[in-house]
């Protein structure tokens, strides 16, 4: 969605830290490796350095309250390492000038803190300030596998970081952040989102065995139920412009084209809104994970574009998925245009010999 905060300064300097994670599962004996992450988290944080320096006690607090499994972050907006003009490395932070070398540190010291330094951290990185995703998983699950494409290359990463998949011995875990729509009927516009939701299709179908949990966010509001003005969001434009196609207006992420296309995901993937699963009815003060700017026409329109889908073997272990920002003035979001959604699934229940 639009965003409305400003862009990051620049730093001083700072001495280059490590960023490669410790040994998988090297904190923990044998006995302490969880085989199923049940808990988990995720958030378009608008800007992970932002809300470090403004906001991390709280959202800690929230973190540390929850005691998630798995942390997925969308939008972390921090450039990939790599010098000017040179090949990026979408996993590593960018620390070849002083004021990156300064961010990275303060990105660091953050997440070797409590409670995050019970995590390990996967990072798929734009070239810029731009998108990015990342993966924070207990040290006490080991993944099989991380991966950084829709194809499932590990060596491979989606334009500007949008997807990270870690693959569990039971189940897979997919974090994206999809390409916003746009207004207009152009190459990074309507054209990038249908190429994005064709591969999202052709993902979900060709699947592995292993039931999924696709989450982030996913830049589009299914159903009516899902945004809190259905009429101001399909009247919306953008300095008057109307695209030839019907089908393409409105607000994007509220389209009749992305809303029949994710539902053909859903169907085509045999997938299920855990959020909507167990919340039926609109809610007008906890139901809705984005918010537009609190001044202007904006104020008070909300929609739920953060979702937690899994498959439908994984429906009737669903206990509770929730939203955890509500009203106006955004509590609940710790700085950001989006609040964090949560989903807890129960135990397994394993047949009896």
């Amino acid at each position: 969605m639009k965003r409305f905060f400003k862009p990051i300064e620049k730093e001083g300097s700072a001495k280059k830290p490590s960023l490669a994670p410790s040994k998988q599962g090297g904190e923990k004996g044998e006995e302490d490796i969880k085989k199923e992450p049940l808990k988990f988290v995720t958030w378009n944080a608008n800007s992970l350095l932002l809300r470090v320096k403004n906001n991390w006690p709280q959202f800690s607090d929230f973190i540390s309250n929850l005691d998630p499994d798995i942390i997925a972050l969308q939008e972390v907006r921090m450039p990939a390492a790599g010098l000017k003009g040179a090949p990026k490395n979408p996993r590593e932070l960018k620390d070849d000038t002083s004021s990156s070398r300064e961010e990275k540190q303060i990105l660091l010291r953050a997440l070797s803190s409590p409670p995050f330094e019970n995590y390990h951290v996967w990072w798929s990185l734009a070239d810029s300030k731009y998108a990015g995703t990342a993966l924070l998983v207990k040290k006490c699950l080991q993944p099989v596998k991380v991966s950084f494409s829709l194809d499932k290359t590990v060596s491979k990463h989606e334009p500007d970081g949008r997807v990270i998949l870690a693959e569990f011995e039971t189940v897979c875990i997919l974090n994206t952040y999809a390409p916003n729509n746009g207004w207009k009927e152009e190459e990074n516009s309507f054209q990038r989102r249908r190429k994005w939701d064709k591969r999202l299709l052709d993902f979900v179908v060709q699947s592995s065995d292993k039931p999924l949990i696709w989450c982030g966010d996913l830049n589009v509001s299914h159903e009516d139920i899902d945004v809190t003005h259905p009429e101001f969001f399909s009247a919306a434009k953008m300095n008057g412009y109307v695209p030839p196609n019907k089908e393409d207006w409105g607000q994007p992420g509220f389209t009749l084209a992305e809303r029949k296309r994710f539902g053909a995901i859903l169907k085509e993937g045999r997938l299920v809104d855990a959020y909507r699963y167990l919340h039926k009815e609109k809610d007008m003060e906890r139901g809705f994970s984005w918010s537009g700017n609190p001044i202007g026409k904006y104020r008070g329109k909300r929609m739920r574009i953060d979702y937690f889908i899994v498959s439908d073997k994984l429906k009737d272990r669903i206990a509770a998925c929730e939203m955890h920002g509500q009203g106006i003035e955004l509590e609940g979001f710790y700085g950001s245009d989006h609040c964090p959604v949560s989903l807890h699934l129960s135990e397994e229940c394993k047949a009896a010999n």
